[in-house]
């Protein structure tokens, strides 16, 4: 199951981690978001022991949304190191996400 990431958590989960983190921005009102929602799960599952996958709900947790001026939702930010590394804005089919986190492992 895709990792539930808050403000509180960010810095300790995504930016000090030492595997790859996707991170999917979203919302509860947002359908797109609900599009991808289940590729995340897949995702979560797929890289489960290789890389973090995570999602912001970005109404309760502003404060990294707007630090990495996420303005359209979902996007979903790919870190190494605590750098982004790749960047997806909409839904886009998971072997996109897939191939983009392997690169990066």
């Amino acid at each position: 199951m895709a990792l539930e990431i808050t403000d509180a958590t960010f810095e300790e989960v995504v930016l000090k981690s030492d595997k790859p983190v996707l991170v999917d921005f979203w919302a509860a009102w947002c359908g797109p978001c609900r599009m991808l929602a289940p590729i995340v799960e897949d995702l979560s599952k797929e890289f489960d022991g290789k890389a973090i996958v995570g999602k912001i709900d970005i109404d309760a947790n502003q404060e990294f949304a707007a630090k990495y001026g996420v303005r359209n939702i979902p996007t979903v930010l790919i870190f190494k190191d605590g750098e982004v590394a790749e960047k997806q804005v909409g839904v886009a089919p998971k072997n996109t996400y897939a191939k983009k986190l392997e690169a990066l492992l």
